[in-house]
């Protein structure tokens, strides 16, 4: 802990007062602080830096192997009838809300452990990004104050992710939905809950149905490194001019679609076309290995 911080006691009772002002009750604090303290575990998590960052592929290996493809086509299949109940609402297709769901927590096996009013308190105090986490610390408050969970129920990442699409409080709030129809928003037991707050974030983000995410391609010639990046985008026409083929060497689909190359590894690495539905997946999480990741899994899974 930095010398120059006040205590975490000293921060809570000012945190507490906030809350107030904006409404929170005191039986709500109550419920939600008591034997509240600082987690050690969550401020190393929060503050270990990789000793290198990943190359592109060396993370793919990690997150699309072949024992998630294989976990998740039988998944796929079990659930079958309520993911196609999911794409009639909300257009977004099995393989997606399947690839997320293993990716996020392993097809909820792995959700986190961690209070998560004691971890977004811990983070919130003393993190590397503490106003973000104070926006999430009341966002869980507001979770408890509307009675919609208890506490003990909030268990969720070291950074405060919950249940098994891992959304953080705010995001709970925003899309997480009663697909079931029992009442409650349940994105940690109930997988109708899960796989429907899957749908409609994605739909609210702007999910184009029908529209595939993007597809892995081969540079038949070299292309300037200038033209790489989510910022350029050209027509699927213009990208076939300037010698990029689909990566069995045949042409790309003649589909009125921009798209943008992404090389996560330079010239020398993967290439992929990623079109609107992509950015639709950097809404859920910013990083462009995560949502390449999400969309190859997809793909795998939809070989089924």
């Amino acid at each position: 802990m930095r010398a120059e911080e006040p205590s975490f006691a000293v921060w809570l009772e000012a945190f507490k007062a906030e809350a107030r002002a904006r409404g929170v009750s005191a039986a709500t604090l109550e419920r939600a602080f008591s034997g509240v303290r600082p987690l050690l575990a969550v401020l190393e998590a929060d503050r270990r830096q990789p000793e290198r960052r990943l190359r592109f592929t060396e993370y793919l290996e990690r997150v699309v192997n072949e024992a998630r493809i294989r976990r998740g086509r039988e998944l796929a299949a079990v659930h079958r009838p309520l993911l196609e109940r999911v794409r009639m609402r909300f257009g977004v297709p099995a393989p997606i809300v399947v690839a997320l769901w293993g990716i996020e927590s392993s097809y909820g096996t792995r959700t986190g452990e961690y209070r998560v009013i004691d971890a977004l308190a811990t983070l919130a105090w003393e993190g590397r990004r503490a106003e973000l986490f104070r926006k999430e610390l009341f966002a869980a408050l507001e979770i408890l104050e509307r009675g919609e969970r208890e506490p003990h129920q909030l268990l969720g990442s070291w950074a405060g992710a919950m249940g098994q699409c891992q959304f953080l409080p705010s995001s709970y709030l925003a899309h997480a939905i009663d697909f079931d129809g029992d009442g409650r928003r349940d994105i940690w037991t109930s997988l109708p809950d899960v796989f429907g707050s899957i749908g409609q974030y994605l739909a609210r983000a702007g999910w184009w149905p029908g529209e595939r995410w993007g597809r892995a391609v081969r540079p038949s010639k070299a292309i300037d490194p200038a033209l790489d990046g989510l910022e350029r985008r050209l027509p699927l026409s213009e990208w076939s001019h300037r010698g990029i083929r689909a990566l069995d060497g045949g042409p790309l689909p003649a589909l009125e679609l921009e798209a943008s190359l992404l090389r996560p590894e330079g010239e020398s690495g993967p290439a992929f076309l990623v079109y609107r539905n992509f950015r639709t997946l950097m809404a859920w999480n910013r990083s462009t290995y995560f949502a390449l990741s999400v969309g190859l899994l997809a793909d795998r899974l939809a070989e089924a």
